[in-house]
């Protein structure tokens, strides 16, 4: 008896990973599907889920802030240009950031956020791959960055999102 409601318990731990995060629920359920609402910047998008509207912040990687001038302005056309308003996406939620957002990869014909870091128009997120094919990233990051593709045009890449952010809040 205690066996099988073990092996349940374990089943569904390991279909919702990291289920909350700051005392938050996650907003979606494992592989659902969604119609996509808008584009915030290279790596967050608005979609419509069922009766509710859910922020989405693309797992796995990490996009030029739109201030990173020329770089965060052409992240952000290039998800406009792979994801059109209204198509339908499928997410991978993994966990509820600080900010209250979805933490999920997004699929449509193909996984956005892993077609981003291939086409150098974002990093592979180190810190959260946890939950990620973390070779698959990787392996995309060093191709665009051998073929010196977009946020790779600089010797070394540009600044990290991640360092630009912080450089930001010390002011």
């Amino acid at each position: 008896m205690v066996a099988p409601l073990l092996l349940g318990l374990q089943l569904l731990l390991a279909l919702v990973p990291a289920a909350l995060s700051q005392g938050q629920e996650l907003q979606v359920e494992p592989d659902s599907r969604a119609t996509v609402l808008s584009i915030g910047d290279g790596d967050t998008i608005r979609v419509q889920q069922g009766p509710r509207r859910v922020t989405i912040r693309l797992a796995c990687i990490d996009a030029p802030e739109l201030d990173q001038a020329p770089d965060g302005a052409r992240a952000h056309r290039y998800l406009q240009t792979r994801l059109k308003i209204g198509a339908t996406v499928t997410l991978r939620p993994q966990t509820v950031d600080r900010f209250g957002r979805t933490v999920a990869e997004v699929i449509s014909d193909i996984n956005l956020g892993l077609a981003m870091v291939e086409d150098g128009e974002a990093f592979a997120f180190r810190r959260y791959l946890v939950s990620c094919d973390a070779g698959e990233y990787l392996a995309a990051e060093d191709r665009a960055m051998r073929s010196r593709f977009g946020v790779w045009q600089v010797p070394g890449g540009i600044t990290r999102p991640w360092d630009f952010r912080r450089s930001r809040s010390r002011r």
